[in-house]
């Protein structure tokens, strides 16, 4: 058994920076100004990335399966746009609001994941995401219904940033809100309660036995994902200028779903990957085949299923081992 001692020495070695973490964040913030006429869809990447690494961290570091988790995002949208509608277009402010508006969902939320099974929380999750769908498209006089909510404009970031039609503030501006939460997230994931985390996941009784309060930390966790969560959302209307019930829509919760299935759940840049993947599919494959892109994303969401993702990416092992890496070898 390990020493505490060498657990926290572990803990300090896995926190530690790659040089190739450093590499993918700058090059994510030089993207906007070497390719500007796609910094509409790097905002977008951005957004759905953060939104992917909320869901990561109750999935893939707790183990807690939801199929609910657009009912944060939808929140958030919804908050910062009627907050820069009928208070101040400050975006900073909105987009905290926001995100404590979303953590105090989620806070509320996480009684209804504390017990049961995997397929309870699912169905309760579920759940959840469509009854604030319905709300939303119940209170047409505040939230637009159908039509969505209009005439949401933005003030300048900081006071300086025009948004500007192009989308490189917008991109700029979501890629520093994902750099600062991923950094929140990272830090929490690599500490002691990250750790307590993964313990519930792996075995709950267990945590539960050696002393681990499992009822806070899901509660804890559960929480802070919905506020990340409603970050991503206030950023989606903050940057667009537009609020529809679609942020509450079952196919944002089953899309960050497939993002962390191509990604990898239980490490947060699976999420980033996930989603540059399946934004970047979905653009290719609707624009060369309209009305059979979705064909085409399932077919490879069977691939990794079947073939798995470790070998799909060593295309020697594709046969078999040994054998396979000798035969390339010959």
């Amino acid at each position: 058994m390990s020493t505490p001692s060498e657990l926290q020495a572990g803990l300090l070695r896995n926190a530690r920076w790659r040089p190739w973490e450093f590499a993918v964040w700058a090059l994510a913030f030089a993207l906007p100004a070497v390719t500007p006429s796609h910094a509409l869809m790097i905002n977008e990447i951005a957004i759905v990335a953060l939104f992917a690494m909320s869901l990561d961290l109750i999935l893939g570091y707790t183990g807690i399966v939801s199929l609910g988790h657009a009912a944060f995002f939808g929140f958030g949208a919804y908050v910062a746009a009627l907050f820069a509608k009928h208070v101040m277009p400050d975006p900073t402010v909105g987009l905290l609001a926001a995100i404590l508006a979303s953590a105090l969902l989620g806070a509320v939320a996480s009684v209804t994941i504390l017990r049961g099974t995997d397929l309870t929380r699912l169905m309760v999750t579920l759940g959840t995401a469509l009854l604030l769908l319905e709300l939303a498209n119940k209170l047409d006089w505040l939230t637009g219904g159908a039509d969505g909510l209009q005439g949401v404009v933005m003030g300048p970031v900081l006071g300086k940033f025009e948004f500007d039609l192009f989308g490189q503030t917008a991109a700029w501006y979501s890629i520093s809100v994902a750099f600062v939460l991923f950094l929140v997230m990272r830090r929490i994931v690599h500490s002691p309660f990250g750790a307590t985390l993964k313990a519930i996941r792996d075995n709950r009784l267990r945590a539960m036995a050696i002393g681990v309060p499992v009822i806070s930390r899901l509660a804890v966790i559960y929480t802070i994902a919905g506020a990340v969560a409603g970050a991503a959302g206030a950023l989606l209307a903050q940057t667009t200028g537009f609020a529809s019930l679609d942020v509450l829509a079952f196919d944002r919760s089953a899309d960050v779903m497939l993002m962390l299935v191509i990604g990898g759940v239980g490490w947060l840049y699976g999420g980033v990957a996930g989603a540059i993947v399946f934004k970047v599919l979905q653009d290719w494959l609707s624009a060369v085949t309209p009305q059979y892109w979705m064909f085409w994303i399932g077919l490879i969401l069977v691939l990794l299923v079947l073939v798995g993702r470790e070998r799909l990416l060593r295309p020697w092992t594709w046969f078999g081992g040994r054998s396979a890496r000798k035969g390339a070898k010959a």
